[in-house]
């Protein structure tokens, strides 16, 4: 469902992304995990049609990104790690112009607009302006418009980023039933958020793919921890590039 191929991004002299290669089924949660600046940001804008790679290729349901983009965008639910949200706007005004946008049709529009609101546990908020909600329920904003429209793809970036605990778990188990019927790419630095949400597992680091493997494979059915398995990959990664004394 969602496949990359050999991605290279470079900005000038800066290499965020090279020759990476990762992909994701129909049906499953993978956690993008990577320490800060390692490339994780980068391979999703170019999954989600913001900017092209320097070389290699994005696919999703089987279609290239950049030779097929709006179908693309169609497609995909995009969960920015800073949701740009209408502040002065009410919950359901702003969600009824994200499925205009969307290209939703009016006699279709207020069924889909209930329909996102409830599943994110919003219509209780529908009257509430934007910029009056917490954070929480702002992030639960930024999930309602990425499943306007019910892409098969979702693909979230720091979703949980600024959270307080009980906001955290509410947004985890959030995406969990999202993961019934969507596939999910799951970007952050948080192990404890991928260990309990997904079903796989790809790690980058310095813009290269290091490790990617179904969950209970990579932690040995639970004998090992994420986080154990996730230094292990960083770490080797960074003795194979260090200069031999």
């Amino acid at each position: 469902m969602i496949k990359a191929d050999n991605l290279s991004k470079s900005f000038g002299s800066i290499t965020a992304l090279s020759d990476a290669s990762f992909q994701v089924e129909k049906g499953c949660i993978a956690g993008f995990l990577g320490p800060n600046g390692a490339g994780k940001s980068t391979a999703m804008r170019i999954l989600t049609g913001f900017f092209p790679a320097s070389s290699g290729r994005a696919y999703i349901d089987g279609l290239e990104v950049h030779e097929h983009p709006l179908e693309i965008k169609r497609r995909i639910g995009y969960l920015p790690e800073h949701v740009p949200l209408y502040e002065e706007m009410s919950v359901t005004a702003f969600l009824s112009h994200v499925c205009r946008v969307k290209g939703i049709g009016r006699k279709a529009l207020r069924g889909e607009r209930d329909r996102i609101m409830e599943h994110c546990g919003l219509t209780h908020m529908a009257r509430r302006l934007v910029g009056h909600l917490s954070k929480g329920y702002r992030q639960r904003v930024g999930l309602a418009q990425a499943l306007a429209g019910n892409p098969p793809v979702l693909i979230l970036d720091e979703p949980t980023v600024g959270l307080d605990p009980a906001q955290i778990v509410e947004i985890r188990n959030l995406i969990r039933t999202l993961g019934k019927d969507h596939t999910v790419l799951l970007s952050t630095h948080i192990l404890p958020e991928v260990a309990m949400t997904c079903d796989q597992v790809i790690i980058i680091n310095r813009g290269r793919i290091v490790t990617q493997s179904p969950m209970e494979q990579l932690t040995l059915s639970g004998s090992r921890s994420l986080e154990e398995v996730f230094m292990s990959a960083i770490s080797s990664e960074q003795l194979e590039e260090s200069p031999s004394s």
